[in-house]
């Protein structure tokens, strides 16, 4: 398939261009390197370097013989993103002299400003979470109904669009009974930020494209993802994903092993009761593949909950203390005030099957897994810069 992966720089845009890459499909990646610049500005620092785009593409051309073009610009710019569905698109690299302009079979929409905290530091950072993301997902849908309806999209949402209801989430959809009658809507969202709002304002985009315009729609609602190699990375360590251990944009359990190697107290907010579902990032690109082969019908707006299994803080704070205990190192866990207006102990029972119904074989968080994460880490101990890991972002 010819696929377009928007945000191809990122923590999971670009692992994911090397998977569909290696499995034969021609792969184009479109990014701004906001990530990248966002953590010079914020000064937050990443464990290792990571090459530019195009000097990744180089580096898998040169090992596989395999192409991954790059086209550099702002997807929120209307004209930047049409050019990918009328033939105007000017690519950063390419390894042949005449690159394909097909329009895409598949789009995957990862190109989002991704932290929850990032969009609180102040009304800045909120106005502009807001403007990227729901402008790059409206210009993709016009982009669509205008040049490439039959393009199948596969966009990464999130689980924090739920928040934690005290009634079981089921997979994206809810039948209701009112007053003799029935009928099927979106499950009830209750965001506990301004990025997972710009999510749920995703969803009701996408699904206004898929009612109007006949547009195919698959909804990818993600936990945290923890983990950085694979196998495609294993064949050079500079193909290795960005791997953030800050508040801003770590997730959790990479932040957790960081804090751990380095004698950093764990931050758990509060209680540590906050439970949410997890997935491996390979299990990610499982995810993801499994969908764009097995695409959404036109019309639809096809929803999955994209998680393998679940934890509390708690219980992942004392799995890192007990993984990096016996790997010699001194791993304490902190209890702090919750910067965070959040229910710290709740109901948590999502529906989490559908993936896996159409062939996804979860990976699951293993001592090994944890081991492997630690190793990693280790080999790159001089580098953490333990004054960035928390500054208190509040809300």
């Amino acid at each position: 398939m010819d696929i377009l992966i928007l945000g191809g720089d990122g923590y999971l845009g670009w692992p994911t261009a090397m998977y569909l890459s290696a499995r034969g499909h021609n792969v184009t990646v479109a990014d701004n390197y906001f990530r990248r610049n966002a953590c010079t500005t914020l000064d937050v620092g990443m464990l290792y370097p990571v090459p530019t785009l195009i000097e990744r593409a180089k580096i898998w051309h040169q090992h596989t013989g395999n192409e991954i073009k790059v086209a550099l610009g702002d997807l929120s710019d209307p004209e930047f993103m049409r050019s990918f569905f009328n033939g105007r698109v000017k690519y950063a690299w390419t390894a042949t002299e005449k690159p394909s302009t097909a329009q895409p079979d598949t789009v995957l929409h990862y190109a989002e400003q991704p932290s929850a905290p990032y969009s609180l530091i102040d009304y800045k950072h909120a106005n502009f979470t807001l403007q990227n993301n729901l402008l790059v997902t409206n210009n993709l849908l016009f982009a669509l109904k205008d040049y490439s309806p039959e393009t199948h999209v596969v966009h990464i949402g999130t689980m924090g669009e739920y928040g934690t209801p005290n009634i079981d989430i089921e997979e994206g959809w809810l039948e209701i009974e009112h007053k003799g009658r029935k009928g099927r809507f979106l499950y009830p969202r209750q965001a506990s930020s301004l990025y997972h709002t710009s999510k749920i304002m995703d969803t009701d985009l996408m699904w206004f494209a898929v009612r109007m315009w006949g547009l195919s729609i698959t909804d990818l609602m993600q936990g945290p993802v923890y983990g950085v190699e694979t196998p495609e990375s294993e064949i050079d360590h500079r193909l290795r994903s960005l791997f953030n251990y800050d508040e801003i944009f770590g997730t959790v359990i990479n932040r957790f092993v960081v804090q751990g190697v380095t004698g950093y107290p764990l931050t758990i907010y509060g209680q540590g009761g906050q439970t949410r579902g997890y997935l491996n990032i390979n299990d990610t690109l499982q995810c993801v593949e499994k969908s764009v082969l097995t695409p959404a019908g036109q019309g639809e707006l096809r929803i999955f909950n994209q998680i393998m299994e679940t934890f509390s803080v708690s219980e992942l704070a004392e799995l890192t203390q007990r993984i990096g205990q016996a790997r010699g190192h001194k791993v304490e866990i902190q209890h702090i005030e919750n910067p965070r207006k959040e229910a710290e102990e709740h109901y948590y029972n999502p529906t989490y099957s559908g993936l896996v119904e159409i062939g996804v074989e979860p990976h699951y968080l293993t001592d090994n897994v944890m081991n492997s994460m630690f190793a990693l880490v280790e080999t790159y101990k001089e580098n953490i810069r333990k004054d960035v890991i928390f500054r208190g972002i509040r809300w």
